[in-house]
């Protein structure tokens, strides 16, 4: 079975995850449509490899890749895996082709996505994701994407923040009070706004996306040593940066759902010349290297096939050196402050 991590800030038994969780975005027909039944076997070698840890959203597939998790999901004991989703956005039924997400999300519900980080949003949208995943409770909820990537300005970045806190938040504070969710944090492509709500809230756990990796770690500056001295656990999202460091450099690699940067590749082929010099997949350590940092419960690759599904448990399994990471702090190619 896969290594576990077991998370109990709040002192009520708290959450076990799997060290390997599966982010459930590519399920959505992330830049390309899979069939139901490709899908669901997916879902079923990660539950098979040993994965019980779930993350998804409304956004992702606009709706499709919860109703996706139901079909895996339904007639597992509840109590046997951990499940996230978000909070954020609403869905809205509109005419075929007037949807959203053309270029990203193919051959999905036609929906309009509604930014709504009120309170009332906030219960809305965790009452239709109970019922597009099909369970009666979710253990975590995220407030999904409060950042510059999504939303422009630093104004309209903040505007969203404080209607969050002033709304939002308090819904969260609400349902976990109450029992119906376990834990709650910000679903977030970028450290800055994560450290921004810690400091003004009391949030449990972040899933931080592609800002902890083996090609970044300035989240390492602030905003995890003030996790972890507050008990707040990390879930990273997109170890592998949108696949560069799953492939290594290449042509037509992906960075940050983009065509990768000269700088970008150039560290890659630093990471992969030293993990080859010590017999190691590049996919191996950057699953691995977040691991390695104490707040860190658990990692989220995302994975379409069969054979990313393979690979991500094989990453799980790796056996890793000290002297591998010892020589990437000395190389220069991770923070000397990054625990090894």
């Amino acid at each position: 079975m896969l290594a576990t991590r077991h998370w109990d800030r709040l002192g009520n038994g708290g959450l076990t995850f799997t060290e390997l969780g599966f982010g459930a975005a590519p399920l959505g027909n992330l830049f390309k449509a899979i069939s139901d039944d490709d899908a669901h076997a997916v879902l079923e070698a990660a539950w098979a490899g040993g994965v019980r840890y779930y993350d998804t959203a409304p956004l992702y597939g606009l709706g499709l890749s919860e109703t996706r998790l139901n079909r895996l999901l339904r007639g597992k004991p509840r109590d046997s895996y951990v499940l996230s989703s978000k909070v954020g956005r609403l869905l809205q039924a509109v005419p075929p082709g007037q949807g959203d997400g053309a270029g990203k999300w193919v051959d999905v519900p036609s929906r309009k996505e509604i930014y709504d980080y009120s309170y009332d949003g906030t219960m809305r949208s965790l009452e239709f994701s109970l019922e597009r995943l099909g369970v009666d409770r979710i253990d975590i909820l995220y407030a999904h994407d409060l950042d510059l990537f999504n939303h422009g300005t630093q104004a309209a970045l903040r505007d969203r923040l404080d209607a969050f806190m002033a709304g939002g938040y308090r819904a969260l504070v609400a349902l976990r009070d109450q029992g119906v969710i376990r834990a709650f944090g910000g679903g977030i492509n970028e450290w800055q706004p994560c450290q921004w709500l810690l400091e003004r809230g009391d949030f449990d756990i972040f899933l931080l996306a592609g800002r902890y990796t083996l090609l970044e770690q300035e989240a390492q500056e602030s905003f995890l040593p003030l996790c972890q001295a507050r008990g707040v656990g990390i879930v990273v999202g997109g170890p592998y940066n949108s696949g560069i460091l799953a492939t290594g450099p290449r042509p037509g690699v992906h960075y940050n759902y983009s065509p990768a940067p000269d700088w970008v590749l150039d560290k890659a082929a630093g990471l992969q010349a030293v993990c080859q010099a010590h017999g190691v997949r590049l996919v191996d350590a950057a699953f691995q290297f977040p691991l390695r940092h104490p707040a860190v419960v658990s990692v989220i690759p995302g994975g379409q096939g069969l054979a990313e599904m393979t690979s991500n448990l094989q990453a799980a399994a790796a056996t890793i050196s000290q002297a591998l990471w010892e020589e990437l702090r000395s190389e220069g190619l991770i923070r000397a402050d990054a625990p090894i």
